[in-house]
């Protein structure tokens, strides 16, 4: 059983919001590591998964407050093609 504030936030949407806040505050905090350390992957490299964890956490709360389906199926194909953009960088490299 999930305490009533978990609860209520998920079935409000606010918990996604806030996940997708949380991922957009990691995203900074990532670039400004790389750019003033150069630790960890170059910034191209990990936007494309950003991107989609983003668009995915929205479709997953467009789903939860039974919104319409094409913009669940918005979110899903933004993530998708963040996702197919991701993966064509990282094979154009190797």
């Amino acid at each position: 059983m999930l305490p009533d504030f978990l609860a209520e936030a998920i079935a409000s949407g606010r918990l996604f919001e806030w996940i997708v806040v949380l991922v957009v505050l990691e995203t900074i905090f990532f670039y400004w590591l790389w750019r003033r350390h150069r630790v960890g992957l170059p910034w191209r490299d990990t936007i494309g998964n950003f991107v989609s964890g983003g668009c995915l956490m929205l479709a997953v709360r467009a789903a939860v407050l039974d919104l319409p389906s094409t913009e669940i199926a918005l979110w899903l194909s933004l993530s998708l093609i963040a996702h197919l953009g991701d993966l064509a960088l990282r094979f154009r490299r190797r």
